[in-house]
């Protein structure tokens, strides 16, 4: 299992290198400013960052239990990556609403967009992350 150090690499660079790639994103899909898009995705990542160490924590022990290892096939991935998305996405709908001063279907719809975006994100950076830093208890076993 990974190790405090390689989860807090692993969720710094996730949400900074999201951050690079969502900001433009976010101002030409919604027509925001670049300052109100910077605070709600700054905001996001901060409490992604968050979730995404607890989260990862949790999936990992409980892959432990189920499977005996923490290396994720296609479909685990797929799974992982939907239940992180929905649970940040409870997280942060009221306070996109909040914010940015537009109803809870707005917010929702927005947030979804992001959502999606990240999901197929997540999947890619944690793969290629697995690939870069693949943990030695997967060096006998076949993809």
């Amino acid at each position: 299992m990974r190790s405090t150090r390689d989860r807090v690499r692993h969720a710094i660079g996730f949400e900074m290198v999201g951050l690079v790639l969502v900001i433009p994103i976010g101002v030409l899909a919604f027509q925001l400013s670049v300052q109100d898009t910077g605070v709600v995705a700054v905001a996001s990542a901060t409490l992604a960052m968050i979730w995404n160490y607890v989260f990862n924590l949790g999936f990992d022990h409980a892959m432990q239990r189920l499977t005996g290892g923490t290396r994720k096939t296609f479909a685990q991935r797929m799974a992982h990556a939907v239940l992180f998305e929905a649970g940040l996405l409870l997280a942060l709908l009221p306070l996109i609403a909040t914010y940015l001063g537009i109803t809870l279907w707005q917010a929702f719809v927005m947030d979804m967009a992001f959502a999606l975006f990240y999901m197929v994100y997540a999947l890619i950076y944690n793969w290629v992350y697995d690939r870069a830093f693949p943990l030695p208890e997967w060096e006998h076993r076949t993809q």
